[in-house]
C-alpha cells in the first residue's frame, strides 16, 4: 500500500507545477460553481495560501536583488553593460506602461463585483509623496512594514555598492568580506527557493479553494472577466513586439526590416512559448543570436545570459494589466500616483525575481501589495498563468534578441551585410495572383 502511495506521489509531483495549480483552478471553479455560497467554507485554506505568499514577499526582495546586483558589479558594466542593462530597464519601462495604457483602455474586470478581498486604500497618494517615498528614512522600518518601494530602492543601492567596494578595494580582507555576504546571500536565496516550491506545492490547495470560495459567491460572471483579463495581456504583449522590437528597435534603430528580425528569432520564439523559460531557451537564443542575426559574441554573450535574469517585459505586462483588473474587480480606482508606483514597482522587482520559481505569481504578490490591492486576486489569476507565462516568455526572449542587435549596433559588434538579414533583402519579391 505505502509503495502504491509513494508511486502516485511521484507521478503527481512530475507533473510541472503550473499544470496542477491549473488542475486546482479547474476544480475549484467546479465546486465553486455547483455549491455556490457552501464553496465559501473553503476561504481561510486559501487565506492561508495567500498568508505564505506574503510572508516571502519582503525576503525575495532582499535576496534575489542582491544576487542580481551581483552580476551587474561595475567591472562588466563598461560601455556595452551600461547600454545593455539600460536598453533592458528602458524595454520594461515601456512595457509596463503599454500594459497599463492597454489596460485603462479596455479596463477589464468592470462590471464584476468581486467580494473576496478588499484594497487596503481607496485614497490616492499625491505624486511628489510616491517619489519622495522612494528614498527611505530608515530602511529597517521600511522592509518591516512592507513598504516594497523603499525597500527595493534601498536593497538595490546596497548591492550595487557591494560590487563597487568588491571591484575596486585593495584590501583582500575587504573583498573576502564581501565575497562572503555574496555567498551568503546566495545561499539565502537557494532557501527561500526552496520555501517557495514548498509554498507553490500548496498552492494547488490553495488555488482550489481561493476560486471555489470566489465563484461560490461571485458567480460565472467572473470567469468572463477573467477571460477578458488574458485578451488584454495578450493585446498588450502584441503592440510592444510589433511598437517597440520591430519599430523602435529594428526599423529605427538598426535601421531593418522587421520580418527579417522576426525570421532570426523564430526558432527561440518559439522554443520559448513551448517551454515558459527564458533560461532554459538559453541555448536556441545564442545560436539565434550568432548564427541568423550575426551578434558578436562579446555582447550576446553578456546580454544574453543577462537578458534571462533580469528582462521582464512581458511580466511587466501582466503585472500592469492585472493590477488594473485587481482595481476594477474590487472597485478602486487607480489614480496617477498608483500607477506610477506600479510602474517603478514592475521595472525595480524584475532585477530579481526572473530566476524564482513560479516567478510570475510571486512578482504578482509583490506588485499588488505594493499597490494595496486583495492579494486574492493571484489566487484567481493562477489559473491561467500557463497560458500568460508562454507569452510572457516569448516576449522576454523577442526582448532578448531586439536589445542585443541593437547594442551590438551601437558598439559595432553586428553584422547586417550578413545572415537573416542579406536574406531577406536578396529574397525575390513574389508577384501575387488572383482569382478573379
Amino acid at each position: 500500500m505505502s509503495t502504491t502511495i509513494r508511486n502516485l506521489w511521484r507521478r503527481y509531483r512530475a507533473v510541472p507545477i503550473v499544470y496542477r495549480i491549473s488542475l486546482g483552478f479547474v476544480l475549484g471553479a467546479v465546486v465553486g460553481l455547483s455549491f455556490g455560497q457552501p464553496a465559501t467554507n473553503l476561504q481561510p485554506v486559501g487565506d492561508l495560501f495567500l498568508r505564505l505568499l506574503k510572508m516571502l514577499v519582503v525576503p525575495l526582495v532582499i535576496f534575489t536583488i542582491i544576487s542580481g546586483m551581483k552580476r551587474l558589479s561595475p567591472a562588466r558594466l563598461g560601455r556595452v553593460g551600461g547600454v545593455v542593462v539600460f536598453l533592458y530597464m528602458a524595454t520594461t519601462a515601456i512595457a509596463a506602461g503599454i500594459g497599463l495604457g492597454v489596460a485603462n483602455l479596455i479596463n477589464p474586470g468592470t462590471g464584476v463585483e468581486f467580494t473576496g478581498g478588499e484594497a487596503k486604500s481607496a485614497e490616492a497618494p499625491q505624486l511628489s509623496e510616491v517619489i519622495l517615498g522612494i528614498v527611505p528614512e530608515n530602511p529597517l522600518s521600511a522592509m518591516v512594514n512592507g513598504d516594497l518601494l523603499a525597500t527595493i530602492f534601498f536593497v538595490v543601492v546596497f548591492g550595487l555598492a557591494l560590487a563597487l567596494v568588491r571591484d575596486q578595494t585593495d584590501d583582500a580582507r575587504i573583498r573576502e568580506g564581501v565575497e562572503g555576504i555574496f555567498r551568503a546571500i546566495d545561499a539565502g536565496t537557494e532557501a527561500l527557493f526552496a520555501i517557495v516550491w514548498g509554498v507553490m506545492e500548496f498552492g494547488v490547495i490553495g488555488v482550489f479553494a481561493l476560486v471555489a470560495s470566489s465563484l461560490g459567491q461571485n458567480g460565472v460572471g467572473a470567469l468572463f472577466s477573467l477571460a477578458s483579463l488574458v485578451g488584454v495581456i495578450a493585446l498588450g504583449i502584441a503592440i510592444h513586439i510589433s511598437v517597440t522590437y520591430l519599430g523602435l528597435i529594428t526599423m529605427a534603430g538598426l535601421g531593418q526590416s522587421p520580418l527579417a528580425f522576426l525570421s532570426g528569432a523564430r526558432d527561440a520564439m518559439v522554443t520559448a512559448f513551448s517551454i515558459r523559460s527564458s533560461s532554459g531557451t538559453l541555448p536556441v537564443t545564442i545560436t539565434d543570436a550568432e548564427e541568423h542575426l550575426r551578434i558578436d559574441e562579446s555582447v550576446y554573450g553578456f546580454s544574453l545570459p543577462l537578458g534571462a535574469t533580469i528582462n521582464m517585459d512581458g511580466a511587466a505586462i501582466r503585472q500592469a494589466v492585472t493590477a488594473v483588473f485587481a482595481a476594477n474587480v474590487v472597485g478602486v480606482s487607480l489614480g496617477l500616483a498608483d500607477q506610477v508606483v506600479i510602474l517603478a514597482t514592475v521595472v525595480l522587482v524584475s532585477i530579481g525575481t526572473a530566476g524564482v520559481p513560479g516567478a510570475g505569481l510571486i512578482m504578482l504578490t509583490i506588485i499588488l501589495n505594493a499597490a494595496g490591492l486583495p492579494l486574492e486576486i493571484v489566487g484567481f489569476v493562477a489559473g491561467v498563468d500557463p497560458i500568460l507565462g508562454r507569452i510572457a516568455t516569448m516576449n522576454n526572449v523577442t526582448g532578448d534578441l531586439a536589445v542585443s542587435s541593437l547594442a551590438g549596433k551601437w558598439n559595432d559588434a553586428i553584422d547586417l551585410e550578413s545572415g537573416v538579414w542579406t536574406d531577406m533583402r536578396d529574397r525575390p519579391s513574389v508577384g501575387v495572383s488572383s482569382d478573379d
